[in-house]
């Protein structure tokens, strides 16, 4: 399909709490713990029974005096408040059940409705002038700390990497610092990131793995199958993992306020003052918002802000699968359907759940814009109850549903998010680090995790915490900015009319071009990596291959995102270029220099890697 596309296989990672917008983060080509992408999972964590879904409807009897019966129940609803279990925000993907999807659909609703928004944009962040000691601010302020990370669940993973390096270091949850009990989906090579950060020891790693498995298909309606190995292929438990994150922060010195959250920031010159729902108050050199999409300080800065797409997802983990020991990354069994008012392209993702042998965790997620008349999240289940049994060659009934899963990852043109303040960065999906056709979480924070640490280490020795200087910890990548065209060929627009099967047909052509290139184009792509050379080449051969097919895809896209595209792959040839031939010629110049120039110097060097897709290592 295209380079960015590894990641549409969605395998779930990370997810805010209902209250916040839930994104997933996903490793490559999926959506995999990598995902940030987050999931709302409702209901049923820990020590409940799983329920035999019966998804019949009962019988209603009518008596002519009685008040007007309720609205019937939906089959979501239905299956939803069958599982036993009350709401259990288990960290990252804990919520409530069939109200958190209610009020996850309200926040969808307005997202689309394309409403202006009314009145200046809530103030969390202030800037002042002057020394925090000097305000009345620091009667409250209980702890100095060099860095204050709000947003633990998947903040705990940098957290726990500077305090190794003696940073004094605090992390603010709003919740329980826990992870939940659904399965991150990852390769080896994201934990093994955490190791070399020394986070986890290689032995810890394989403790918080809870299921291997092998291999994976990507497949197309009416297209071949392509078998892979080692992507994706770890369930790992990130209750687990958070754990483990967890105890090697405190050991090294780390503190961790539990149970409350940022109610306001005030910037000064020399620190920022962390104020908390708890009435207590932190202060810290530099603080890291790893709150996810819905964060209070990036709902400030992207104020008045519509989206420009946004990856709707639907799934549910189950008991009752007799065949499950492969995976999909990414699948499709029908062409684009219509939905409501709506037409939309359906994407599947499966993996064996860590939790029984016949259990198994299946999504169903569609690129979409935001516009009013895109399906809602409980439209998108109905349709999912109607077709994940056909896609897996079960029954329904048969199934016992253990938890359902739901998220809407809203994307912007505008990501990596620069620094708007002082003392202030967002980091993994709060910057829009991850892939618009990724859900970001776990993948995005563990990709950049050694890039982010050392930048910010030298940050703080150098006492560059200024937005200007911190906006270079969030780079421009083309490789990231280019995957904009991907996500719009998968998506299906409403203003044209194209054959129900051209996107079927569009990420076949791909993937059959990427199989006869051979594994220097198809692993790298399916870790949400795109680089030069092998997207070169890819296109190269589709065009002789397949030249009949690229008018359709310039219709399609468009020409305005496709001239954007241009842009950007003329910059990642040009991050390539001066990756490979120009970096490696001035570090020994740049050792040489002050603190500061040493500083830009390191962070241009590193958004020329990673923004060449250069970072890479099979």
């Amino acid at each position: 399909m295209m380079g960015g596309m590894s990641k549409a296989a969605l395998h779930c990672s990370a997810a805010t709490s209902v209250d916040n917008l839930v994104a997933f983060r996903h490793s490559g080509i999926h959506h995999s713990a990598s995902w940030s992408r987050q999931l709302v999972v409702p209901a049923r964590w820990k020590n409940c029974r799983a329920l035999r879904v019966h998804c019949s409807a009962s019988p209603v009897t009518s008596n002519p005096t009685a008040p007007a019966p309720a609205s019937p129940q939906t089959r979501t609803q239905r299956i939803m408040e069958s599982i036993p279990g009350s709401a259990e925000a288990g960290g990252a993907g804990g919520a409530s059940s069939y109200k958190a999807l209610k009020r996850m659909d309200e926040m969808w609703l307005k997202m689309r409705s394309r409403t202006p928004v009314s009145g200046p944009a809530p103030e969390v962040v202030n800037r002042r002038q002057g020394k925090w000691a000097d305000s009345g601010l620091a009667e409250k302020s209980q702890a100095v700390f060099d860095v204050v990370v709000c947003g633990g669940t998947l903040g705990v993973f940098l957290a726990t990497a500077l305090a190794l390096r003696g940073m004094k270091v605090a992390i603010v949850e709003k919740g329980p610092l826990r992870g939940r009990v659904q399965d991150w989906n990852v390769s080896r090579k994201e934990l093994q990131e955490l190791v070399h950060a020394g986070v986890l020891t290689q032995d810890e790693v394989e403790e918080v793995i809870s299921i291997e498995f092998n291999p994976s298909r990507v497949a197309f309606a009416g297209g071949s199958e392509l078998w892979v190995t080692d992507i994706l292929n770890l369930g790992v438990s990130p209750a687990k993992l958070i754990e483990v994150s967890k105890k090697r922060f405190v050991s090294v010195g780390g503190e961790v306020v539990e149970f409350t959250g940022l109610s306001k920031l005030d910037v000064f010159d020399d620190g920022a003052v962390v104020s908390l729902d708890n009435g207590r108050a932190l202060v810290g050199r530099l603080l890291l918002d790893v709150m996810g999409n819905a964060s209070p300080i990036v709902r400030q800065i992207r104020w008045g802000q519509h989206p420009d797409g946004v990856c709707l997802v639907v799934g549910a983990c189950a008991r009752g699968f007799d065949n499950n020991t492969t995976s999909d990354l990414i699948y499709t069994h029908t062409d684009v359907q219509q939905v409501g008012s709506s037409k939309t392209q359906y994407f599947w993702e499966a993996f064996p759940a860590g939790s029984g042998p016949k259990d198994r965790t299946t999504y169903m997620f569609s690129y979409l814009d935001a516009t009013p008349t895109r399906p809602s999240l409980e439209q998108m289940l109905e349709d999912y109850w109607d077709l994940m049994p056909e896609y897996q060659g079960v029954k329904l009934e048969d199934l016992e549903m253990q938890r359902v899963l739901f998220g809407c990852f809203p994307t912007y043109r505008a990501s990596p998010l620069p620094s708007s303040f002082d003392r202030v960065l967002q980091v993994g999906d709060a910057s829009g680090i991850q892939s618009p056709i990724s859900f970001g979480g776990f993948g995005a924070i563990t990709r950049h995790l050694g890039r982010l640490s050392n930048g910010l280490h030298d940050a703080l020795q150098a006492d560059l915490l200024d937005k200007k200087n911190l906006a270079l910890l969030n780079p421009y990548l083309p490789n990231l900015s280019g995957v904009w065209m991907y996500q719009r060929a998968m998506s299906v627009r409403l203003d044209i009319e194209s054959p129900p099967d051209f996107i079927n047909n569009l990420l076949s052509i791909n993937f059959k071009c990427m199989e006869r290139l051979g594994d220097p184009v198809v692993r790298p792509f399916l870790q949400d990596v795109v680089q030069f050379w092998p997207q070169v080449r890819l296109l190269t051969l589709i065009m002789l291959t397949k030249p009949l097919f690229i008018p359709q895809i310039f219709r399609q896209v468009g020409l305005f995102p496709l001239f954007d595209w241009l842009r950007h792959f003329v910059a990642l040839a040009m991050y390539t270029v001066l990756w490979l031939a120009v970096a490696r010629n001035l570090r020994a110049w740049v050792d040489s220099q002050p603190k500061e120039s040493q500083y830009v110097w390191r962070r241009r060097f590193e958004a020329w890697q990673y923004g060449s897709g250069l970072d890479y290592r099979p």
